[in-house]
C-alpha cells in the first residue's frame, strides 16, 4: 500500500487505524514517523522507551501494510516492547526460525502466505507462542475460526490504543504462564506430572467428568497447574474441536469486564469503533475458562449467575438477547467460602461454579513427585540451555525435598532453570539452588548445623528466624488481627498473611482464637 500525502496536521491511513501519538514531519512527502523510515521489511525505528531495550518482550509483526506495520511498531515500541516486522507469512517463519518471539501479531489476508497458514505454523512447530490475529471487521466467524486453530486473541479494525495494549498485555502474561507448563508422560497425564495418591485422584476427576457439560471450580494455590486441568477437561470433552477460550479475570480492569465477557454493539461507549463478541460468544460450543474467578466485581458476580443459569448473554449496548452453549470451568486460589462468609463473593454464584470441585494439591503435599518434576526440568532445560547436567548431588536434592514450595511447581521450574544456567559441572550442587538454602525456613537448626552453612545461607536462615519471631510477636500483641498486625509492620495485609503461611502462623492464630480475615479492621 502506498504512503498517501500529509499536510503534516494529521495521519490519513486507508485501513481505519489511528493512533494518537505517532509523530509526522511536515512536508509534501508521503507521512513517516518522526524517527526513521520503515522499509517493507524488517521496519527499524529506535526504541522509544530507553532502558527497556534489555528487559522488553519480543513482538513479531506480520502484515502486508507498511502503515500498519510502522503505525503498531511506534506504538508497541513506545509502550516498552522490541519489535520486529515481516511482510507475510514466509517472511515471518523466517524470522521464527531464527529468533526467540513472546508474541506475534499477524494480519489474515496476506499474499504469499496468509495469516491462518502461519498460525497452523506456529501451532505445530512452537505450540505455546501466542498468536493476536487482527481481523478487517471483527466478525465472529472470523475470530472463532482463528481461535479454533490455536490463536490466542484477535483485533478487529479499527482498533484503539487501549484494545491494543490489553490484548497484548493478557497474551504476553499467558506466554509468560506458558513457559510453566509440563509436557505428558510416562510420570504423570494430563500434561500434569505426578503419581501420588494426590494426583491420582485429580486424573479420575477429570476422566470422570472431562464429557459432560457441568461447570467446574478448580481450586489451589498458585503454581499448581489449575489452566492445564482447565485445558485437560477440555482436550477431553466432545468439545475438544472447539474454542477454548480463556479470561484471566485478574487482569481485566473492572470498567471493561463486561464488554470482555458479553461484547458490546458499535458506539456502546467512548472507543467502541466496531461491534466485538465477548468471550461468551467466542466459546459457543466449546469451553470457556474463568482464572481467577474469585477477582470479579460485585455487580458482575450478578451478570455472570444470569449467564449460567439462562445461557443467555446481552452486548453491552445491545438489544437483543444470544443464546450461547457454553462449558464453563473456572478457577481460584482464594478460598471462596471465606470470600462468601466475608460477603466479598456471592453465595448463589459460589454454588452455581462449584457443582464440581477439583482441588490441586500442592506441591509440599505431594513430596514423592519432586523427583520426577526435578527429572522433567533438568531435561527440559539442559535442551533449552544446551547443557548437559546430570542429577542433582544428594546435599542438592535433599535441600529440595526439605523446601515447603510456597510458590508450588512453577517455583520449582525456576529454580531449576536458573541452577541449570549457572550450574558448573556435570552437576547441580547445593550451592547452585539459590534461594531455597539448605533448610525449611520454618523448621528450627540446630546450631552446629547453622555453624556449617556459607555466609549467605547463615545470613537468610537467621533473617528467617528474626522476621518469624517479630511477625509471630506483633501479631500475639494485636489478638491475630492481621490489619492492625500489618499496619504495625509496616507491610500490606497480603504481604502479612503470605508471611504467615511461609512460617506457619495461620494456623496457630486460628487455633487461639484470634482471626486472620484481612478484612477485618
Amino acid at each position: 500500500m502506498a504512503h498517501l500525502p500529509c499536510d503534516g496536521k494529521s495521519r490519513v491511513d486507508t485501513t481505519g487505524l489511528v493512533d494518537e501519538s505517532f509523530t509526522l514531519e511536515r512536508g509534501s512527502g508521503p507521512c513517516r514517523p518522526a524517527r526513521s523510515c520503515p522499509q517493507s521489511t524488517g521496519d527499524s525505528l529506535a526504541p522509544i522507551a530507553p532502558g527497556w531495550d534489555h528487559l522488553a518482550e519480543r513482538i513479531l509483526i506480520v502484515d502486508d501494510e507498511p502503515s500498519i506495520r510502522a503505525v503498531l511498531s511506534a506504538h508497541l515500541r513506545r509502550a516498552g516492547y522490541e519489535v520486529q516486522t515481516a511482510i507475510d507469512g514466509a517472511a515471518a517463519i523466517t524470522l521464527l526460525d531464527a529468533e526467540p518471539f513472546h508474541l506475534v501479531v499477524t494480519d489474515l489476508q496476506m499474499p504469499n502466505l496468509g495469516g491462518m497458514e502461519l498460525l497452523a505454523w506456529i501451532t505445530g512447530r512452537l505450540p505455546g507462542l501466542p498468536v493476536i490475529v487482527i481481523t478487517a471487521h471483527g466478525s465472529v466467524d472470523t475470530a472463532v475460526e482463528a481461535l479454533k486453530l490455536g490463536a490466542h486473541d484477535y483485533i478487529g479494525k479499527p482498533f484503539d490504543q487501549d484494545e491494543l495494549r490489553l490484548v497484548i498485555a493478557k497474551a504476553l502474561a499467558s506466554e509468560a504462564a506458558a513457559r510453566t507448563k509440563l509436557k505428558p508422560d510416562a510420570d504423570g497425564r494430563f500434561a500434569l506430572i505426578g503419581r501420588s495418591p494426590a494426583m491420582d485422584r485429580v486424573y479420575a476427576l477429570i476422566e470422570k467428568v472431562a464429557n459432560s457439560p457441568t461447570t467446574v471450580l478448580v481450586t489451589g494455590e498458585s503454581g499448581t497447574g489449575k489452566e492445564l486441568v482447565a485445558r485437560a477437561l477440555h482436550e477431553h470433552s466432545n468439545r475438544s474441536d472447539k474454542a477454548f477460550i480463556q479470561v484471566n479475570c485478574g487482569a481485566i480492569p473492572d470498567a471493561l469486564f463486561e464488554s470482555e465477557l458479553f461484547g458490546h454493539e458499535k458506539g456502546a461507549f467512548t472507543g467502541a469503533a466496531s461491534a466485538r463478541p465477548g468471550r461468551f460468544e467466542l466459546a459457543d460450543g466449546g469451553t470457556l475458562f474463568l482464572d481467577e474467578v474469585g477477582e470479579l466485581p460485585k455487580d458482575m458476580q450478578v451478570k455472570l449467575l444470569r449467564v449460567l443459569q439462562d445461557g443467555v448473554v446481552d452486548r453491552v449496548g445491545g438489544i437483543k438477547s444470544k443464546k450461547v452453549d457454553v462449558r464453563v470451568v473456572a478457577a481460584t486460589n482464594r478460598d471462596l467460602p471465606t470470600e462468601v462468609q466475608a460477603g466479598a463473593f456471592r453465595e448463589d454464584l459460589y454454588y452455581r461454579l462449584n457443582v464440581i470441585p477439583i482441588q490441586l494439591p500442592p506441591l509440599r503435599e505431594r513430596p514423592e513427585d519432586i523427583p520426577l518434576l526435578v527429572d522433567h526440568f533438568l531435561a527440559r532445560f539442559n535442551a533449552r540451555l544446551d547443557r548437559t547436567l546430570e542429577t542433582l548431588t544428594p546435599e542438592a536434592m535433599d535441600a529440595v525435598l526439605a523446601w515447603r514450595w510456597p510458590g508450588n511447581v512453577r517455583e520449582l521450574e525456576n529454580l531449576m532453570e536458573r541452577a541449570v544456567l549457572l550450574a558448573d559441572g556435570d552437576r547441580i550442587r547445593l550451592r547452585d539452588l539459590y534461594g531455597i538454602g539448605t533448610v525449611d525456613p520454618v523448621s528450627p537448626v540446630a546450631e552446629e548445623d547453622v555453624e556449617e552453612l556459607g555466609l549467605k545461607e547463615y545470613v537468610r536462615v537467621y533473617t528467617a528466624k528474626l522476621e518469624r519471631s517479630r511477625i509471630q510477636r506483633v501479631l500475639g500483641q494485636e489478638e491475630g488481627n492481621v490489619t492492625r498486625a500489618s499496619r504495625k509492620l509496616g507491610i500490606s495485609r497480603k504481604s502479612l498473611q503470605t508471611k504467615m503461611k511461609e512460617y506457619g502462623l495461620r494456623d496457630l492464630f486460628s487455633r487461639s482464637g484470634g482471626s486472620s480475615d484481612p478484612r477485618e479492621s
